[in-house]
Parts: structure tokens; C-alpha cells; sequence
């Protein structure tokens, strides 16, 4: 295991090396694959509980290990959302119906470097309304993304989600936030979606 322990700032955010990145890149590949392949599993009729039982498998597959199983009593290897629950939805024997989307949430752990990503699937035919929301969410994902640069702020990073998605006619989750990564699950910084330029923001629970 790299021990790894980066540089601290006064915020409590870690910085690592290159190393470090090199473990972060290697555990979101494998998490990335594994959201790559669970695709054609997702149909209607199907089972989150099934798909979390093909996630379970591929993780020990790949000699890594998952984050979830265990986490303050969670067990399963991944968090599956169907339609409106936002997030942290637990597989089970519901099937799938036709014009179901989900979210599929992995996080696994390879060489003590964690790697945590999601991804939008659709069971059946894509309604209007869902595939609305999930082109709106996507491009305010990006919008973040190219605001995550030299210069600019959190506060700039949440504005450019939440404008966005509220330009179309759509709100922003604020009961939950994003995360870091590194050697350990939820790490600092804690930020917010929404946001105001300039501001150095952090998220907190209300």
C-alpha cells in the first residue's frame, strides 16, 4: 500500500504528489470500468439487486476492494437511485420498468487509494422528461468541471452548476454535497453545487 500522505493546507484539504494520483487514476479506472460493463445488464425486468451482485463480483474479481461493504453497516458494493431518490438508493428485488433511469454509484478501493464515480443508465425507452433531465444535469456537470481551474474559487465551481441548471427550469440538491478522494472515503474539501463567484465556499450540513 502506498502510504502516501501528501501536503495539508490550512482547510484541511490534502495535495498529493504525483504518486498519489497515479493510485487515485488507477482505482477510478477500475470503478470507471466496472459502470462500463454493468451497461448491458440494465434492462427492463431487471433487479438493482442483481446488478449489485455483478458489481460485488467484478470488485473481488479485479483483487480490489469495495468501499460500502462495511461502511457504517452498508452491504452491498454499490448505491443504486432509481427515478427521485437522489442518491444512496440500496439495491434490492424491485425490477426495473420500462422508463426507469438510475443512478449506479461505485466506489472501490485498489492499493489503499479510494476511486468513486456514478453514472445515469435508462431501462426501456427514454421518456422526454427524464432524458431532459438527465442532458441538463450532465451539462451542468461539464460547466463545473471547466470552472475547476486556476484562479477560481468553490463558490465559482457551485455558481456555474447551479446557474446553469436553474437557467433551465431545474433546482440543485442542497442536502447533499461533493467529496474529495484519496486515502480515505470522504475526504475534505466537502463543496457545495450551488455557489457564489468569488466566494471560498465549503459545504455544510443545515
Amino acid at each position: 500500500m502506498n502510504t502516501n500522505t501528501g501536503r495539508l493546507t490550512k482547510d484541511g484539504i490534502r495535495i498529493y504528489d504525483a504518486s498519489g494520483f497515479a493510485g487515485m487514476h488507477a482505482s477510478g479506472a477500475l470503478a470507471a470500468k466496472i459502470l462500463d460493463d454493468i451497461a448491458d445488464h440494465v434492462f427492463v425486468g431487471q433487479t438493482t439487486g442483481v446488478l449489485d451482485g455483478l458489481i460485488t463480483q467484478w470488485v473481488e474479481d479485479a483483487g480490489a476492494k469495495s468501499a460500502t461493504i462495511g461502511y457504517k453497516g452498508y452491504q452491498h458494493a454499490s448505491c443504486i437511485s432509481v427515478n427521485h431518490v437522489v442518491c444512496h438508493g440500496i439495491p434490492g428485488d424491485k425490477s426495473l420498468k420500462d422508463g426507469d433511469i438510475l443512478n449506479i454509484d461505485v466506489t472501490v478501493i485498489v492499493d489503499g487509494w479510494f476511486g468513486d464515480t456514478s453514472r445515469m443508465y435508462v431501462a426501456g425507452k427514454l421518456g422526454r422528461k427524464a432524458e431532459r433531465l438527465i442532458e441538463v444535469t450532465h451539462d451542468a456537470l461539464m460547466k463545473g468541471i471547466d470552472a475547476a481551474k486556476p484562479g477560481n474559487t468553490f463558490g465559482d465551481i457551485g455558481y456555474a452548476i447551479q446557474s446553469y441548471a436553474e437557467g433551465h427550469r431545474m433546482s440543485v440538491v442542497r442536502d447533499f454535497c461533493g467529496h474529495g478522494l484519496g486515502q480515505v472515503f470522504h475526504a475534505r474539501p466537502m463543496f457545495c453545487t450551488t455557489g457564489v463567484r468569488g466566494r471560498v465556499q465549503f459545504w455544510k450540513k443545515a
